[in-house]
């Protein structure tokens, strides 16, 4: 079959690889249908973090199972299915806790010896923890179908952040980052109830977006003009709830300026930078909760997919670019250079 395969920076190809067969009891093949390049795959792109050359890449994606392990129990061949961007057994302590993200025998998509999301078909370690079974008729509808791969990553992500930052009915909420994670926040803070969602953002298109998903006032200044600028919105207060979807430690830095005393930061942009901008001393003083991390998105799944199906959020837009799999270095080249915002690869 053909996957995506990382040789060096900025080296992104489409190559023959071995085919995925069951290996273990609890595994499945899943045929994919549509994955999609996400923000944190450029990181291995531009050289950020370390690969093997000839790794594979691609942590989202949604398909048709193939074939199961004698113990798989949850899916069976011919359903479709989402998976989250890691896979998890759901019966250890952590994943009953709902923290899958730390499962004692998961892994994460695309890491050395795994398969990673942008190829043809998939090898799932622990089918029964791990995917989600979606409507069959779904698989018709191409709207439909590219919200419910955001299920595998971008809008749990958002999602986690809302919730860590504690987003409740009537809040204001501050959004830092317009990426697709960002915009996800945007509409998980307008999703939990929030009265004012402030998008932090400088390009036009995408607080556009955020705007139609929810935002009420969208803020394009960075730095202090930026925390100065939030802070005139809410009379001088700051937000209850602040979104942090980039991870820099400028970011950080404004995040923890906007939040007002009392209020949280739910922050999923993953650390990278000379440091984190975390002031304690600010948020000791100001009583600033600060909760957020990897996102456990499969244990969000079942909350989110409803919603999702019934019309009630429609996350489908922040993929503004569709390749096939021979176009996904153009993809990376395009998302790199900042002319899309998150790239969808169909099968």
């Amino acid at each position: 079959m053909r996957a995506t395969v990382i040789h060096a920076p900025h080296d992104i190809r489409v190559e023959e690889v071995p085919d995925p067969v069951i290996q273990r009891p609890g595994d499945a093949v899943v045929r994919v249908l549509l994955s999609c390049i996400c923000g944190s795959d450029l990181w291995a792109y531009r050289g950020e973090a370390a690969r093997e050359p000839g790794q594979r890449i691609g942590h989202e994606f949604l398909g048709v199972v193939e074939e199961t392990g004698s113990e798989v129990t949850g899916v069976t061949p011919g359903d479709l299915v989402v998976a989250p961007f890691t896979w998890s057994d759901g019966v250890c302590d952590y994943c009953t806790e709902g923290l899958t993200t730390s499962c004692e025998h998961g892994g994460f998509w695309g890491n050395a010896g795994s398969d990673g999301g942008q190829g043809e078909a998939v090898r799932v370690p622990h089918a029964n923890g791990t995917l989600v079974k979606l409507p069959a008729e779904a698989a018709s509808d191409e709207r439909l179908l590219s919200a419910l791969l955001t299920l595998s990553d971008v809008l749990g992500t958002g999602h986690h952040a809302a919730v860590g930052a504690g987003v409740r009915p009537g809040a204001t909420v501050a959004v830092v980052g317009d990426g697709a994670v960002g915009l996800c926040g945007v509409l998980a803070a307008r999703r939990l109830g929030a009265e004012r969602i402030i998008a932090l953002g400088r390009h036009r298109t995408r607080t556009d977006l955020a705007r139609t998903f929810g935002a009420t006032d969208v803020v394009a200044e960075r730095g202090e003009a930026a925390v100065e600028a939030v802070r005139e919105l809410t009379r001088g207060q700051g937000a209850h709830s602040v979104i942090e979807a980039v991870g820099t430690e400028q970011s950080m830095r404004t995040a923890v300026g906007i939040t007002r005393p009392g209020g949280a930061i739910g922050y999923v942009g993953a650390p990278h930078g000379s440091g984190t901008g975390v002031d304690l001393g600010v948020m000791f003083g100001r009583n600033i909760a600060l909760r957020g991390g990897i996102a456990p998105v499969r244990s969000y799944i079942p909350e989110l997919l409803p919603d999702i199906l019934d019309g009630t959020i429609d996350p489908s837009p922040v993929f503004d670019l569709t390749v096939d799999l021979d176009g996904v270095p153009v993809g990376y080249k395009a998302m790199d250079e900042r002319t899309s915002l998150k790239v969808l690869v169909r099968n």
